[in-house]
């Protein structure tokens, strides 16, 4: 790598906008699909706003030097990334069918602790007592949002008081914490192929995956005939048959693929500018968002479990990426950058 090229990739405040940004779109397109998710099969949903997104891609591909930026030495990890994020985006709308918006994206949130947990046997780092402690702090914040559930589900006896958890089952309320470790390896992939490949390019691989799957959940699922007699709502928000939206629904399908054709990018853009470290605390943007959100349209205000568990999930968060950050300084401050 040559100076040039470090520098170029090493701006920090560049880095920070664009990852604000991408999470103020985020909440929002959570709330559009949300709303969408009563009448409309997810796949639908992930197919229609790919579509649209990867026009949009396109457009900033030709910007950012034509079509020949797609060209890529490492088709298998590019490959794996997007998988990835397809596993994260459809376990998470596939719990947000379900789930008050605030919960989800808390849970959701969980994502830096797998990061920091993956970096062990992934980066060969070294987690100190101090990050561990959050790691730990922050699990224990979700065991306090998912405590009514568990409690419903595996202790309490049919039709007792403490069986009246959130009156969803502990699994759909799981689906967030998958969402996270997916998206946890996926960011670590981005860092890898940040050299390699433009963040336009990676948003089109991102893409063009997701149209891909939603073709072929519309071969195998898209006359709903799976979704006959299924109760689970998260599964029926996936299965359900395809239909033709309203006129009112087409202004929230386009505005679902605008946004992902913003989000693929910018979050993608924001990795390649800046180190995790760095960017990551400001997703923390989107938890709020989402209370708002919650409350503004559906009425939906955190619980005190929930509560509880969103301050230890955004406080252990937010203290493993300073610790990243201390560490960080004390390791550049001893042994400087060689650029090549």
């Amino acid at each position: 790598m040559t100076a040039t090229q470090t520098d170029d990739l090493d701006r920090p405040r560049v880095g920070v906008a664009f990852i604000v940004l991408g999470m103020a779109v985020i909440s929002w397109q959570d709330t559009l699909i949300k709303q969408l998710s009563g009448d409309y099969p997810l796949h639908q949903i992930v197919f229609a706003r790919s579509m649209i997104g990867i026009a949009i891609t396109f457009l900033i591909v030709w910007y950012e030097g034509g079509i020949r930026i797609l060209k890529t030495n490492t088709p298998f990890l590019h490959l794996l990334r997007a998988l990835l994020i397809v596993v994260a985006n459809m376990t998470y709308f596939s719990a947000l069918a379900v789930m008050p918006l605030a919960e989800a994206t808390a849970l959701f949130f969980v994502a830096p602790l797998f990061i920091t947990l993956l970096s062990i046997p992934i980066l060969g780092e070294t987690v100190g007592p101090r990050r561990w402690a959050a790691v730990l702090v922050g699990f224990a914040g979700v065991l306090v949002m998912l405590w009514p559930d568990i409690r419903a589900s595996w202790f309490a006896e049919e039709g007792s008081a403490a069986a009246a958890g959130s009156g969803r089952s502990l699994l759909v309320s799981l689906l967030p914490i998958v969402a996270a470790l997916a998206y946890a390896l996926m960011q670590m992939m981005t860092r890898r192929l940040r050299v390699a490949a433009q963040a336009s390019a990676m948003a089109i691989y991102i893409q063009a995956t997701f149209i891909v799957v939603g073709a072929g959940f519309f071969a195998f699922a898209g006359d709903g005939r799976h979704a006959v007699g299924v109760e689970n709502e998260s599964l029926q928000f996936l299965l359900r048959a395809w239909s033709w939206p309203t006129q009112e629904d087409w202004y929230l399908f386009i505005g679902c693929g605008v946004a992902s054709g913003f989000i693929a990018y910018s979050l993608a853009q924001a990795y390649r500018l800046a180190a995790a470290a760095i960017v990551a605390p400001f997703e923390y943007i989107a938890l709020p968002l989402a209370v708002f959100w919650g409350w503004a349209i559906w009425g939906e205000l955190p619980g005190v479990w929930s509560a509880a568990g969103i301050v230890l999930i955004m406080g252990s968060g937010l203290y493993v990426f300073v610790r990243e950050r201390v560490r960080d300084r004390a390791v550049s401050s001893k042994r400087p950058l060689r650029r090549w």
